[in-house]
């Protein structure tokens, strides 16, 4: 029997849509979860309860910025791919400890424990924020990406340090990736997607930021799982035409890669909230603020790469994902 293949963050927004796939594909799959309140965990346990009637799939609670449970959890299985997308999230800071112990923390005994383990492939979590200041877009990745403007968007770029440092030393094969403004069905609830429909129909008022004059690279939750797991099967070699004095981030002589996962398709913040309330049936009322610190006014995903090593870019279209987003949205919450 083929070795199972561990997902972190099993019960937040993207882990699940992950494992899910992965067991419709016939995997064994150990799913990793700590059930952090960052939002709220009923929504997590519901996740969880879904994925747990596979016969395929091993439920795990455990903290992994603990360093004996994490290699406890390597002991009780041999694993060959490990997806490692448990982290604290979000870009608008409030204390700093959490991202310090869920995404530095975690991940370095995570990094440990597969340079331990001989895990043939780590896939880990970066995202897009890791562009923080900078001015050209489309985002690549192969530019630099030295200036974060929140301590989540430091945390990710020290991850993709760390791991690119660890295929240096140890050959621990690594792919990092940047994901793009991620949304829907069973979406995190602080997201702008699913605040947005829930406020509006509550009839409740939205908080729009720059009178929505934000752009943003919507990227359907589907997408994102298709790039994951044909990446997670294509094992990162070393290049060795690079050069020491000028890395490039995206390829290296360590077998480590970073690609962005976005759909290279910016979207205006008010045709999002004229989409929702198309497809709830009612309007928002809207209360304009200003651009929150750690935000940046517009995201967009340089794919080239992803569709050149794997064939395939993201293509959803914000209509059709908003559509999904909301039949779910009334389905789950009875609305």
């Amino acid at each position: 029997m083929s070795a199972p293949i561990l997902v972190t963050g099993a019960a937040g927004f993207i882990g699940f849509h992950v494992a899910k796939r992965l067991l419709r594909d016939g995997h064994r799959v150990v799913g990793v979860d700590s059930f952090t309140p960052y939002y709220d965990v009923s929504l997590k346990e519901a996740r969880f309860a879904n994925l747990t009637p596979h016969n395929a799939f091993e439920p795990e609670r455990i903290d992994l910025a603990d360093p004996q449970a994490t290699q406890d959890l390597f002991r009780r299985h041999r694993f060959e791919r490990v997806i490692h997308l448990a982290a604290q999230p979000g870009v608008r800071f409030a204390d700093a400890m959490p991202y310090a112990r869920s995404n530095l923390v975690a991940f370095m005994n995570m990094l440990e424990a597969c340079r331990h383990a001989g895990v043939g492939h780590l896939v880990y979590a970066s995202s897009s924020s890791v562009y923080g200041a900078n001015r050209k877009l489309p985002f690549s990745e192969h530019d630099p990406a030295d200036h974060p403007i929140s301590v989540y968007a430091a945390t990710k770029r020290a991850n993709e340090m760390l791991a690119h440092s660890y295929a240096h030393l140890f050959g621990l094969p690594a792919t990092g990736l940047r994901f793009f403004t991620v949304y829907g069905p069973w979406g995190r609830p602080d997201m702008a997607v699913y605040t947005f429909t829930r406020a509006i129909a509550e009839g409740r008022e939205i908080q729009v930021a720059n009178a929505g004059k934000v752009w943003r690279d919507f990227t359907y939750v589907d997408d994102i799982v298709e790039g994951v797991v044909r990446l997670v099967e294509r094992i990162p070699a070393g290049d060795p035409s690079w050069n020491a004095l000028a890395p490039d981030p995206a390829t290296s002589g360590a077998p480590h890669r970073v690609y962005n996962i976005g759909n290279d398709r910016p979207e205006e913040v008010n045709r999002l909230v004229a989409l929702i309330e198309e497809a709830l049936g009612r309007k928002a009322i809207r209360v304009d603020k200003p651009l929150p610190p750690g935000d940046v006014l517009e995201t967009r995903a340089d794919v080239t790469d992803l569709r050149r090593d794997v064939g395939f870019a993201p293509a959803t279209s914000l209509e059709e994902g908003v559509r999904r987003f909301v039949a779910w949205y009334r389905d789950y919450h009875g609305a």
